[in-house]
């Protein structure tokens, strides 16, 4: 999920940075200007590498938020595709990974 949500922070900055780099779709369903898409990403992608770092202490409630985070991703970019289509389904890639690992349930390891 760090890893995600890095990645979604990435796509934020490139987003806010250079609105000439994108090209928009015209007549697209979800149209929104680029800069509230950027932001959009910055803040999801700042969100779900934070509870990312909280799965780190094992909570099961931060197993739940980054399930739901992780869709959410998804969602996000899956609406991000004609702006930056390779990117988007990398993105989609991984936050599948993510509710896939998180729905796993966890081992324990006896020694």
């Amino acid at each position: 999920m760090i890893f995600g949500g890095i990645m979604g922070v990435f796509q934020g900055i490139a987003a806010l940075a250079q609105d000439d780099v994108f090209v928009a779709t015209p007549d697209f369903t979800y149209q929104f200007s680029l800069t509230g898409w950027g932001w959009l990403h910055l803040i999801l992608g700042i969100v779900v590498a934070l509870a990312g770092c909280a799965l780190l202490t094992g909570a099961l409630w931060a197993r739940v938020v980054g399930i739901v985070l992780a869709g959410l991703g998804m969602v996000a970019n899956f609406v991000w595709l004609p702006h930056a289509p390779v990117w988007a389904v990398v993105l989609i890639i991984v936050h599948g990974f993510i509710i896939w690992a998180l729905c796993m349930p966890r081992s324990r390891v006896q020694a």
